[in-house]
């Protein structure tokens, strides 16, 4: 399969922003005064034209992302649909997502699932729409992108870093970090993904997300449905998610610390290039930095 080389500049986190976080005094374990930053987290009110969809809890940055790859990773929008505007009124705390055509999403609203997701994720209607039939491209990917790609992202400067408390997801081309995103719960983090792939037209097939959090049915769904064949996680996996990870074909690898992973589907796509006694068996360069003020 021919890959296509992105050149577009890199979508990376910005700890930096005063939005996301903000100082909080207390006492330490020796009753000494300390400050800590703690990241910020706000309701966020989605609307589909006319329709309120939901209310996610975020901390707050792209909100128009987030909104329209809710939208579509919860097949309310489709990729054929078109987008006419995403409205961000900061002030009422509301995203507006308008189409050219009308929506009619009342049967999806009808049913809601409570997912494992932290800060509490919900998926509408049939969870499993969409994935029957649904094939994943073939394309390989070899063990050293990912020894790389931990390494990039576990020394990205990031909220994590200085709040702790938060969830990270790149999207990656070989070893190229093109968008990571963060957020309190790790679907938050992947919508966010996949409204910054649409909006900017970037193709799935060639592509890897690395996420910080577990490997749950609804990050595999969600990354499925975006049509990316490789999912990557320092955490693990529930059943249900390596189930669904099996039925489509995803490649899914977990516990990726230092020179280790385990991978449980999609075996058929790694290249094993990597030289392990090339990784050092100390993990702590490869491991996420602790947030500074944890």
């Amino acid at each position: 399969m021919a890959v296509t080389k992105m050149t577009m500049t890199p979508l990376l986190p910005n700890p930096a922003d005063p939005r996301l976080s903000r100082a909080v005094e207390g006492i330490d374990e020796n009753g000494q005064s300390k400050s800590i930053s703690v990241i910020e987290e706000r309701p966020l009110t989605i609307y589909l034209n006319s329709q309120e969809i939901v209310t996610a809890m975020t901390i707050g940055d792209h909100p128009e992302y987030l909104a329209l790859g809710f939208l579509l990773n919860q097949g309310m929008l489709k990729a054929s649909d078109q987008v006419t505007g995403i409205d961000f009124d900061e002030e009422l705390e509301v995203v507006v997502v308008r189409t050219a055509g009308v929506t009619d999403v009342e049967s999806k609203l009808e049913k809601k699932t409570r997912t494992s997701g932290c800060a509490v994720g919900t998926v509408f209607g049939d969870m499993m729409a969409g994935l029957e039939g649904l094939s994943l491209p073939d394309t390989p990917v070899h063990t050293s992108t990912f020894y790389d790609l931990s390494f990039q992202i576990n020394h990205t400067p990031s909220l994590y870093m200085e709040t702790g408390a938060i969830h990270g997801t790149a999207l990656c081309q070989g070893r190229e970090v093109l968008a990571y995103m963060e957020d309190v719960g790790r679907h938050n983090a992947v919508d966010k993904i996949a409204g910054w792939m649409h909006l900017n037209n970037v193709p799935a097939a060639d592509k890897i997300l690395y996420t910080t959090g577990r490997l749950t049915s609804e990050m595999v769904i969600k990354t499925s449905l975006m049509g990316i064949p490789t999912l990557i996680s320092r955490s693990g996996f529930t059943a249900w998610g390596v189930d669904i990870a099996q039925q489509v074909g995803l490649t899914l690898i977990g516990r990726m610390r230092g020179k280790k992973f385990i991978c449980l589907s999609g075996q058929h796509r790694l290249v094993f290039d990597q030289d392990l006694s090339q990784i050092p068996d100390d993990n702590k360069k490869m491991q996420r930095k602790g947030a500074r003020n944890d």
